[in-house]
Parts: structure tokens; sequence; C-alpha cells
């Protein structure tokens, strides 16, 4: 049996169960820090300068270019059936529901979980963490939670900036290309929208935020052979990162589509 663990632990299902286990002792880690010694609000909000506000232009771009692309192909498919008048909800609720949160969370797991990483990564190999741990200070509550509340905190404001600017890129391509009015537009996309889109899609990016900020300290802290092994754990960040966002959007939309069931047919 012993052997059997072993060779288990020299294959890449070894070594990715074996960071799912690192993951969740962090993340359990991180709730006793935070209940018990607190991060101060000075640290967490110079954290949510540097990866939410300086993530705001790629944010911005890929949500007028996820809009535009969006309204364009729906446009000339739904065009085939005399349909385009359906344009701004489908596009609405998709952006809403699903591609805001899911495109925001991409985009910070390789900006924010690389820069992360790199960072911790750096301090790791160079001895700064064990040096922290010298002077009596928690790296826990001083490099990893600010950290991550940063980028919990980051993600669904950000979600909720994409959110509205993929609505205006399909309301440009729209009026320009499909001939609605950009008012049409504007009015059958909040139609369509309920409260509960809205905070499903902050539900999820919030999950999203998250896990980015978890994967990047856990990949940071275990980072191993010096310059080479930073770049590996850059690598390793924005892949782990990624992957666990798309597992857990399947996962979060199921528990919402549960939860929406139950309350519309009144068990809740």
């Amino acid at each position: 049996m012993e052997k059997l663990a072993i060779a288990l632990r020299d294959t890449d299902l070894g070594r990715f169960l074996e960071f799912i286990g690192a993951l969740f002792n962090m993340a359990v880690d991180a709730a006793k820090t935070l209940f018990r010694t607190p991060p101060t609000g000075n640290s967490v909000m110079q954290e949510v300068k540097a990866l939410g506000v300086k993530s705001m232009v790629i944010v911005i771009v890929a949500a007028l270019a996820t809009g535009l692309v969006m309204a364009l192909q729906f446009g000339y498919g739904f065009a085939r059936f005399g349909a385009k008048l359906y344009v701004p909800k489908v596009v609405t609720i998709s952006i809403v529901r699903e591609l805001g949160p899911i495109f925001t969370a991409l985009m910070l797991a390789g900006r924010v979980g690389a820069g992360i990483a790199a960072e911790i990564g750096s301090m790791t190999v160079t001895q700064q963490v064990d040096a922290i741990r010298a002077l009596g200070t928690s790296p826990m509550k001083k490099l990893i939670l600010p950290k991550i509340i940063a980028t919990t905190i980051s993600a669904p404001i950000l979600t909720m900036l994409a959110n509205f600017l993929g609505i205006v890129g399909g309301m440009l391509i729209a009026s320009a290309a499909l001939g609605l009015s950009a008012y049409d537009y504007f009015f059958k996309a909040f139609e369509i929208i309920t409260a509960r889109d809205v905070m499903g899609g902050v539900i999820k990016s919030t999950v999203f935020g998250f896990l980015i900020g978890l994967v990047g300290c856990c990949v940071g802290m275990r980072t191993r052979g010096g310059t080479q092994g930073v770049g590996n754990s850059t690598t390793q960040a924005v892949v782990m990162a990624s992957i666990l966002v798309l597992v857990f959007d399947f996962l979060v939309t199921q528990v919402i589509w549960i939860f929406e069931h139950a309350f519309t047919s009144g068990v809740v």
C-alpha cells in the first residue's frame, strides 16, 4: 500500500491531489487567521489597488470585445430567422449570468494569479518569508490573507463593470450593424435582467476571486528551485487557477439553479 502511495505521488494525478490538499489547508489557515488576527484595512486596500484597480484596463478590453462579438454573432445568426429583436435579451442574459464572471475571472487568473505567485515565490526562494517568520510575524497575516481578501473583493466589482461594458459593446454593434436603436437595445436588455441574474454573477465572481488569490498564494509558498522555480510557479498558478475557475463555474451554476428552482417552486 505504501509503494502504491509513493508511485501515485510521482504521477500528475498524485501531484494534483497533493496540491488540492495544500490548497484546502491554506484556506483553513486563512479562515482561522481572519478570525483571530485579521490583517489591517490599509494592507488590504493596498492589495486591492495593486491587484484590482490595475486590472481594470484588461477587463474593460475583454468586456467590450465580448459584447461586440456576441452581438455580431447572434445578430447575423438570428437575422436568418427574422429574430434580430431578441439579440439584446440573449446577449445581456449571457453576459450577466455567464460570460461576464468567467471572462473576468480568466483575465484575473492570467494577470493577478501569475503576479501573486511570482511575488510570493520570489520571496520564498530568497528566504524573505523565513525572515518574516523569524521576526515573529505571520506570513499568512502579512502576505497571504490581504491578497486573498483583495481578489475576493475586486473580482465581483470588476465583474459588474464588465457586465455593463459588455452590454454597451453589444449596443454599439446592434445600432451600427443590425439596425437596432440604442434606446430599444437598452430597454430590452434591462427588461430581461432580474436581481437573481445579477446576484448569481456576483456570487460566481466572488468564488472565482477567492480561488485565484488562494491558488496564487499557495503556489508561491510552495516555490522551490530559484528563479527557474519562480517561472514554473507562475505558469502553474495561471493553469491551476483557470482550471479551478472552469470547474467551479459549473458547480456554482448548478447550485444556483437548484436554489432558483426551489425558490420558484415554493420549496424555499
